[in-house]
């Protein structure tokens, strides 16, 4: 028995969008693989009980940004998001031609901002989107976007320090 036309669908967009909604989870998980998995896996399974009403939404993928950044700031009110796991990192492969000291490093920055600044960063200049998009996904004002992003950039910054430039010169 095969199956329903909305199943397939849905599969073929799960499998185009997982990577990139893994990503930014990582990124808003500053790091945090599995959180990130589990990130990922909630908004796939929000995404698939709303499917049969997909044709109203404008932009299917955006939505899915959406629903894994408000799952993301719904699971960092939740007492126990403040619980880390401490012990060796799992082994993962890196990049070829990726600094690894560089990567630790802005993960850490990262990971030392609130959630909704980390939001606002990994919306903004990671997924590259408006500051009209990034405060639709997070249900705040279009000024509080614009707010957060300056005084998340300027921690950043402050967070990184002296090192940012040595990573910069080619």
């Amino acid at each position: 028995m095969g199956r329903s036309p909305r199943a397939e669908e849905f599969i073929e967009f799960a499998s185009g969008r997982a990577g990139q909604l893994f990503r930014s989870a990582c990124l808003l998980t500053s790091g945090d693989t599995h959180l990130a998995e589990d990130l990922v896996q909630e908004t796939l399974g929000r995404m698939y009980t709303l499917w049969g009403r997909v044709a109203t939404i404008d932009n299917p993928a955006a939505y899915a940004q959406t629903v894994l950044v408000r799952t993301f700031l719904t699971h960092r009110r939740r007492r126990s998001a403040t619980e880390r796991p401490l012990g060796e990192l799992p082994d993962q492969a890196t990049a070829t031609g990726a600094d690894p000291a560089l990567r630790v490093a802005l993960l850490d920055a990262l990971g030392r901002l609130s959630p909704k600044d980390r939001a606002v960063i990994v919306l903004r200049y990671w997924e590259d989107r408006s500051i009209e998009e990034t405060a639709d996904a997070m249900n705040v004002s279009s000024a509080a976007v614009r707010t957060r992003s300056v005084r998340a950039l300027a921690k950043l910054r402050e967070r990184l320090g002296g090192s940012l430039p040595e990573y910069a010169s080619p």
